[in-house]
């Protein structure tokens, strides 16, 4: 595990106990059995915790204070299943960290550390994560551009104020930064297996001007590569927390369930499982913490460890979700236990921003081999 600041501890615990107590995963399984998708005001709260400002640098209303005390934040919200833009907005303000310019981030960061506004990354455009396919057009108009295409599978899609778009310009691709109230941008709310909020977009002659352009025009791909390699990290930590928690459940659950007379924790074949699990998990905590560091160190190697981090994340949550239903019986196979929720957020998790397959693939590209 890291070693954490005074100022890093103090923030994780009080995100745990905020979170156990405004947003346990009871009030998740509320929010999905009333159809939202969402709290406004919880988000409202988190907010007013700072939470939303922790990329932020001071001077925009944040307290700048890196991706690894984003992701210890994430880790607590994972746990409970918390279902808000915290992450889809980090994300977008990610984006402006990189490549926006003076003005845009006078415009954008300090609504985003406030929570006056919701950013997020509209990337996919097909049932398959491929960064590298960008087909939405960004034709030229003048001095500026008209957006025509599609995404889909947005995270926080129906609820955001900004989207940072990916198009295909003349030369090569181009980020955008769009107004959820643009012209011509339509959005279709999806009902996604882990009660999430998603949306498909649609993009019809979008009008959009020079200053609208996050970093430099038709050379956009490499900062695209980067805002994706800081989302898969972050998310990551996300997928840890709550990897975490369907452990603990699991893990209590084998000493307290009997079974022919004994506690089913004695079974020898089950200690095996379990133990699998833990080495696992903290196999994948020391490349999600790995990869955190790194960026906030501004390390060389970024790339490869926040696509190491994603697929180790995944393949932890895929294995101990799966086994948590299992060890569970009969009973975990009901809506009326957790584990269903946390099998569904898993396999959502597994895909945004590529799956663990994309992200091997991808590592073992940088690596050389």
């Amino acid at each position: 595990m890291a070693i954490l600041s005074e100022e890093q501890t103090m923030l994780r615990d009080a995100a745990k106990a905020f979170v156990a107590e405004k947003s346990p995963v009871t009030a998740f399984r509320k929010l999905r059995d009333g159809g939202k998708t969402h709290d406004p005001a919880l988000w409202r709260e988190m907010c007013e915790m700072g939470w939303s400002g922790i990329l932020i640098p001071e001077e925009y209303g944040g307290s700048g204070l890196g991706y690894l005390t984003l992701g210890l934040v994430l880790e607590e919200t994972g746990r409970t299943l918390t279902a808000s833009p915290l992450l889809s907005t980090a994300i977008a303000a990610t984006a402006l960290l990189l490549g926006g310019n003076d003005a845009q981030k006078s415009q954008w960061l300090a609504k985003f550390a406030s929570g006056e506004a919701i950013g997020t990354l509209a990337v996919d455009e097909s049932a398959h994560h491929a960064p590298e396919k960008i087909a939405l057009s960004a034709a030229r108009d003048g001095s500026g551009f008209k957006l025509s295409g599609k995404k889909v599978f947005v995270a926080d899609g129906g609820i955001a104020d900004v989207f940072v778009v990916p198009a295909r310009t003349a030369k090569g691709v181009t980020l955008f930064l769009v107004p959820a109230n643009a012209s011509g941008l339509s959005r279709q709310e999806l009902h996604s297996v882990d009660s999430r909020n998603f949306a498909n977009l649609e993009f019809k002659n979008v009008g959009v001007g020079a200053d609208a352009i996050l970093g430099t025009p038709d050379q956009g791909a490499p900062l695209l590569d980067s805002i994706l390699d800081r989302a898969r990290a972050s998310l990551a930590a996300e997928m840890l927390g709550a990897a975490s928690q369907s452990f603990d459940v699991t893990l209590e659950y084998l000493k307290t369930r009997t079974q022919f007379g004994q506690v089913i924790g004695t079974f020898q074949a089950l200690q095996h499982r379990a133990a699998r699990m833990f080495t696992e998990m903290e196999l994948a905590r020391s490349c999600v913490e790995a990869a955190l560091n790194a960026i906030d160190k501004n390390a060389n190697d970024i790339p490869q460890l926040c696509a190491l981090a994603k697929a180790r994340a995944g393949d932890l949550w895929h294995l101990v979700s799966n086994e948590m239903v299992q060890m569970h019986g009969g009973i975990g196979m009901t809506d009326a236990h957790d584990a269903g929720l946390y099998l569904k957020r898993a396999r959502v998790a597994e895909a945004l921003y590529g799956n663990s397959a994309f992200q091997r693939d991808r590592y073992a590209r940088l690596m050389g081999y």
